[in-house]
């Protein structure tokens, strides 16, 4: 991508698609607001529900542009965020997941559960490998993460883990922090 690296940012968010309390429901709408009114390009599952679907409508509302990746099984449950600038179906979770990581220059990782830590150790498994060079951050406002980032800190000290591969992973408790951590 050419040109201000500021404005050329393209995101891709992991957050909750299900159920979840409406305080983080509020952290996906303003994380969204300020990707918006940044410029820039959102890439998310697809889904038009929960956290995701926050974030989605609350990009396109600041002006921001949406990238979703939704595999067919959950368009044809009717959860697809068919208001996306531009929804790509796919048959696989594993394609949406490659899809999505095509698409984006940068990851960020919001509060959810199994499937967005997945998705968060996935790509930033691929970080330290060297696989890419692109920013992967961590949102966690409320601690939300604080026995993930523990037990992770526990692996560096027992030896299964460095500190290196630690250290590529930006953890923030500050959305605009965290959005600046995310210009690549």
């Amino acid at each position: 991508m050419g040109g201000d690296p500021l404005s050329n940012v393209s995101v891709c968010v992991y957050c909750a698609s299900g159920p979840v309390p409406q305080h983080y429901l509020e952290l996906a709408a303003a994380v969204g607001s300020k990707i918006g009114k940044r410029g820039w390009t959102l890439v998310s599952g697809g889904g038009k529900v929960s956290m995701m679907g926050e974030i989605g409508r609350a990009v396109r509302a600041d002006g921001g542009r949406t990238i979703g990746v939704i595999p067919r099984a959950l368009v044809d449950r009717e959860v697809g965020d068919t208001d996306s600038d531009e929804l790509l179906v796919v048959d696989t979770m594993r394609e949406r997941k490659g899809l999505m990581d095509a698409h984006a220059n940068a990851f960020l990782t919001l509060p959810g559960g199994i499937g967005t830590c997945e998705e968060l150790f996935e790509i930033w498994t691929a970080r330290y490998l060297g696989m890419h060079d692109k920013p992967v951050v961590l949102l966690d406002p409320d601690e939300h993460f604080k026995g993930l980032l523990d037990w992770l800190r526990g692996l560096v000290e027992s030896g299964f883990a460095s500190q290196h591969s630690v250290d590529v992973l930006t953890v923030t408790s500050d959305i605009d922090e965290a959005l600046d951590a995310l210009v690549p």
